[in-house]
């Protein structure tokens, strides 16, 4: 299996943090799984890499032997999120399982040749879109708040559905990471690892920019802080600030499923985006897909013909 640059890039590269001794031996075999089962499961690859890097490390303290077979036995899978369960939420250890149990699954088929089995039901999201009413009436209160709320508000709203940022992205985005490459040209984020350019969708073009201007070399997001990111920095800012009865509060993973359902729904390559949201694969974007209409009569016949001679 080939793997595109930048995945293959982030197995490379992967170390969890504070990493034991005994992480310098597991590594390649974590790097292995992930590898060989990432094109053929919807996740991004820093999760599987990281709940398979857990796994490792827990397997080698338990003395299990050292192998993905031995992994990813269920009892051992099992075992592991519960040992777990006291320090992470509940539905993250049922998250961690399921995750576990595709991988396994992946590798099996993998191992004989074949491709895993398709779904007959599309993956649950994690967030769902905004309404394009939700998100006009966010967009509408986000401009009249005052001062420095307006601008992290418009960061939150803009880095995500108009440009499908990842709440790590978000918090690390800096003004000097828009930039146009011609005054009239369009205005692209050269701050995430990306296979295409990261290009802002023309309704957020102007906010963005004026947004990026003000910051300079600061966060777009809450300029003061010292730290690039915490597990609630985005968090606690929505639970603050909420908007007015009636629109959902401001969520950056809602605003990045927006933006990458706009796109399935403009007809748009999916390996395209996936590559220019950051996903493992196509594959990703199943989760979605239950969200996007039919194409109707005309505009299939359109697309089929393609453009004249």
């Amino acid at each position: 299996m080939v793997l595109d640059p930048v995945t293959s890039a982030k197995i490379t590269r992967y170390r969890p943090r504070a990493a034991p001794p005994v992480w310098e031996e597991v590594a390649p075999l974590v790097r292995s799984v992930v590898a060989a089962s990432v094109m053929a499961v919807p996740y991004d690859v820093e999760r599987l890499l990281h709940v398979t890097g857990r796994l490792a490390l827990w397997a080698e303290a338990a003395g299990l032997e050292r192998s993905a077979d031995a992994w990813l036995r269920n009892e051992v899978i099992d075992a592991f999120v519960l040992s777990r369960a006291g320090d992470i939420e509940a539905s993250s250890v049922r998250t961690y399982r399921t995750w576990l149990l595709r991988v396994r699954d992946a590798l099996a088929w993998s191992e004989r040749g074949e491709a895993a089995p398709a779904r007959m039901h599309a993956e649950t999201s994690p967030y769902q879109p905004y309404s394009a009413a939700e998100l006009a009436g966010l967009r509408h209160w986000a401009a009249h708040l005052p001062r420095q709320q307006r601008t992290d508000a418009l960061a939150l709203l803009g880095l995500g559905a108009g440009l499908g940022l990842t709440p790590r992205e978000v918090a690390a985005s800096r003004g000097l990471d828009l930039r146009r490459p011609s005054r009239e040209g369009p205005l692209l984020h050269r701050g995430v690892d990306r296979l295409v350019p990261l290009v802002a969708r023309a309704a957020w073009d102007s906010v963005l920019g004026e947004l990026a201007d003000l910051a300079g070399g600061g966060y777009l997001f809450r300029p003061r802080r010292t730290v690039e990111y915490a597990k609630n920095l985005i968090g606690s800012w929505s639970l603050i600030h909420r908007p007015p009865q009636g629109l959902p509060v401001v969520s950056v993973g809602r605003a990045r499923a927006t933006w990458i359902v706009e796109l399935m729904r403009s007809h748009i390559d999916h390996h395209l985006i996936a590559q220019a949201a950051g996903l493992a694969s196509a594959a990703s974007l199943a989760r979605w897909q239950h969200l996007v209409p039919p194409v109707d009569v005309t505009t299939a016949a359109r697309l089929l013909r393609g453009p004249e001679r």
